[in-house]
């Protein structure tokens, strides 16, 4: 807050001899426009329909046909880096988000903290005049801070938005979404059989809060920071919007980009000369796949394209609502995505990302028996490497690697009142670190020294409002480093130094990866590696890179992520042996509660009076993805392990229970590693046993699906209830108490965390 306006009024002995005075409102200056900005997720160079794919984006489309689109924007790689360059116009690792929030170490540049010295875009914007309001996904705070006890300082609110809802992660089921208001957690209005949908749901709360302020201040300019899931897993759609799109990718990924490559070309999106990098020898080609591979993985590819097609269409009408309001052509709007396409399928794509995580089996045939819930609430499905290769076309590599592949993205400029030309193409080298300070100049304020007492680090980023009108303007954004879990690279005046490192690799030493040299003014595809040819520029620039790496925190360059986990203190809720829950409450993230993996735990549920025919849930953690419930229902005790949605293992009460009960609980006995016995108990009596053979071992979520105590929010952990399924009776508090040292598995962990993003 700043400091109070001195009194330029006059203060008397009397109200007749004093004359009032309020401190003038702050205004933006005169014509600043309204700002859009929309950050995809996970969506590839080639993915819209305006870069050259067959998806169908008119919306996005359309803007670019009234705007801009550049061709040569890049980002991080990465998902929260790329939002820490966008919101704060310093590089990521200045910005101390070096990497996901949840891969977070003690080391400046990697501590997942946002300085205070690195404002905010609605920082600098509401001391002009201006509303901000951020709806979507955040991923700029790390894990230990999301529970409901923790500091807001890094929440949306506490860095300079006046409303946010959204979420906290990654990615989030789009169905039975964990979604938080402001500064607490809310249940979503909805689920996939009221015909929910996050994507329609956070378009509905932007346009709610712009039509709140209009309401009430017509004129005033507004940030609108909207950030959807789309496209990031679990590609989740509305069936009808699924169905649009059978049978469009039966040919295959080689066949789809090679199309695409032509169209991009024949249609200017890629400069005379590109090449289309070969597919990798890892992926395989489309011919080579069995039928049942073909067929899941066409139908992984029309989800995705639902995904992106149906958010589209959600976009449609937030620029139907401008429209309507007159807001349009005064609208600074900027559609961006974070990184390139998505690997985390891996090469047969995936039903349950958890899977992976607890090191659990997947197949084709399972996907295959399954091939009509993909895309629904029961999956969390993400395509195989090849529509990843191709998502990225004409590029090599993908997000998390910083070859084009993972950092070229797609990039849409719109504002007629401030731009002359129409549907063109600006070929100049931006970064994401470029938007804010563009902003800045477009709204006509610069950024500030000192922001509520805190001096400012320097803005990394140049406005690249120089070339709207002008589309042979030299380059202003000449240099930029980019690092990347130990991958590396320089752009410099349009040539690239780049060096792959395999993720958490700790045989290879850094010093040993092999850095390749591409002139991409000419080969933006990255087909022609020019090292041995140029031995003394590719020296020089890496040379260039350790002075840009020592200057933005990227030091040390740490690509050893085990130790990061085992070996580096994060803060965070210490683990203890008693719990305590209490109904009424939101849910505690899975990384903030109780961990009873391979332990032995209890769980005693008090009533405040007796049973009676009470029902519904007693604790629940995690979702139809994985975890485990205790719950009431048909007048029997229930207990249920789900393992990553492959093996259910239940039991029940052997009798319908008492109604004078007063504790209801469970008693699971560790024995052997990730297996025990459940013990279901009613006032301390034994009334139902059965056997979990193997029980969760690493995480039961990944979606933000946290602890309930009394009610469930999300999609069912089993199919026996409907969420919220309240319990009806009169539940005081739940009690869990854990035996042996907290079990994790870090290298899981790792990967975990990496397959997150």
């Amino acid at each position: 807050m700043g400091e109070r306006s001195e009194f330029q009024g006059v203060i008397g002995r009397t109200r007749p001899e004093s004359t009032p005075w309020w401190p003038p409102e702050p205004r933006p200056p005169e014509g600043a426009p309204n700002v859009l900005v929309v950050v995809l997720d996970d969506v590839g160079f080639a993915q819209l329909g305006c870069y050259g794919s067959d998806l169908d984006t008119p919306n996005l489309d359309a803007l670019a046909a009234g705007g801009l689109q550049y061709t040569n924007f890049h980002t991080t790689a990465l998902c929260s880096p790329t939002r820490a360059c966008v919101l704060t116009g310093r590089n990521h690792h200045t910005a101390g988000i070096g990497r996901v929030v949840d891969l977070s170490s003690g080391f400046p540049g990697y501590d997942g903290h946002l300085p205070d010295s690195c404002g905010t875009l609605p920082q600098m914007l509401t001391p002009h005049g201006y509303a901000a309001y951020a709806v979507g996904k955040w991923h700029l705070t790390p894990e230990h801070e999301h529970h409901l006890g923790a500091t807001r300082r890094r929440w949306p609110l506490g860095r300079g938005f006046e409303r946010w809802y959204g979420f906290f992660d990654g990615e989030t089921s789009q169905f039975g979404p964990t979604l938080l208001s402001d500064n607490h957690y809310v249940p979503a209005p909805g689920d996939h059989d009221d015909g929910y949908h996050l994507t329609e749901d956070l378009v509905d709360h932007a346009l709610t809060f712009l039509g709140d302020l209009r309401a009430v201040q017509p004129d005033k300019p507004w940030l609108l920071y909207l950030c959807p899931g789309a496209c990031h897993s679990p590609h989740q759609t509305p069936p009808e919007w699924r169905e649009r799109y059978r049978g469009r990718f039966d040919q295959g990924w080689d066949a789809w980009r090679e199309a695409t490559f032509a169209r991009q070309v024949d249609t200017g999106v890629l400069p005379a000369g590109t090449e289309l990098s070969p597919r990798p020898p890892w992926v395989p080609a489309w011919d080579d796949l069995s039928d049942d591979q073909r067929r899941v993985s066409a139908r992984y590819m029309e989800c995705f394209a639902a995904f992106l097609t149906h958010f589209d269409h959600q976009l449609g009408r937030v620029l139907d609502r401008l429209r309507e309001t007159g807001e349009l052509d005064d609208t600074l709007i900027m559609v961006l995505s974070d990184n390139g396409a998505s690997s985390e399928g891996g090469p047969n794509g995936s039903v349950n990302d958890i899977r992976n995580w607890n090191v659990l089996e997947m197949s084709v045939e399972e996907a295959v028996d399954r091939i009509d819930e993909i895309g629904g609430p029961t999956i969390h499905n993400n395509y195989p490497w090849g529509w990843t290769v191709a998502g990225n076309t004409p590029f090599k590599r993908w997000k998390r690697e910083t070859h084009e592949g993972g950092v070229c993205d797609p990039l849409i400029v719109h504002w007629p009142a401030g731009i002359a030309a129409r549907g063109e193409r600006r070929r100049q080298y931006t970064h994401a670190v470029d938007l804010l300070p563009t902003v800045l100049e477009a709204v006509g304020v610069e950024a500030p020294a000192v922001i509520d007492g805190v001096d400012q680090q320097p803005i990394a980023g140049t406005s690249f409002r120089y070339c709207f009108d002008d589309a042979d303007a030299p380059d202003r954004h000449t240099v930029q480093y980019y690092e990347m879990l130990g991958s590396r690279a320089l752009y410099q005046d349009g040539w690239k130094a780049v060096t792959y490192h395999p993720i958490a690799d700790t045989s290879i030493h850094i010093d040993d990866d092999p850095w390749e040299l591409y002139h991409v003014a000419v080969d933006p595809s990255e087909c022609h590696d020019l090292a041995a040819d140029e031995p003394e520029r590719l020296q020089a620039m890496i040379e260039r890179w350790w002075q840009e790496a020592e200057a933005n925190q990227v030091l040390p360059v740490d690509t050893d992520l085990l130790t990061a986990i085992l070996g580096l203190e994060r803060p965070g809720v210490a683990d203890r042996t008693h719990y305590e829950f209490r109904p009424g409450g939101g849910p505690v993230p899975e990384t903030c509660t109780v961990n009873v993996r391979n332990r032995s735990h209890a769980v005693t549920a008090e009533l405040s009076g007796p049973l009676g025919d009470a029902e519904g849930i007693l604790l629940v953690q995690g979702s139809v993805l994985g975890g485990w419930v205790l719950y009431v229902a048909g007048g029997r005790l229930h207990y249920a392990h789900n393992l990553a949605g492959l093996e259910q293992h239940r039991v029940a009460s052997a009798e319908p229970l008492d109604p004078a009960a007063r504790t209801l609980g469970l008693r699971f006995e560790r024995t052997g590693e990730h297996r025990g016995v459940a013990h279901l108990l009613a006032d301390g009596v034994e009334v139902g046993a059965g056997e979990v053979p193997r029980f969760t071992p690493v995480r039961f979520a990944i979606t933000g699906d946290g602890l309930h105590c009394g009610e469930h929010w999300g999609v069912p952990v089993v199919g026996d209830y409907r969420a919220p399924f309240r319990f009806t009776g009169s539940l005081h508090r739940v009690l869990v108490d854990v035996e042996g040292e907290p079990f994790s598995d870090p290298e899981a962990e790792v990967h975990d965390s990496l397959r997150r993003q």
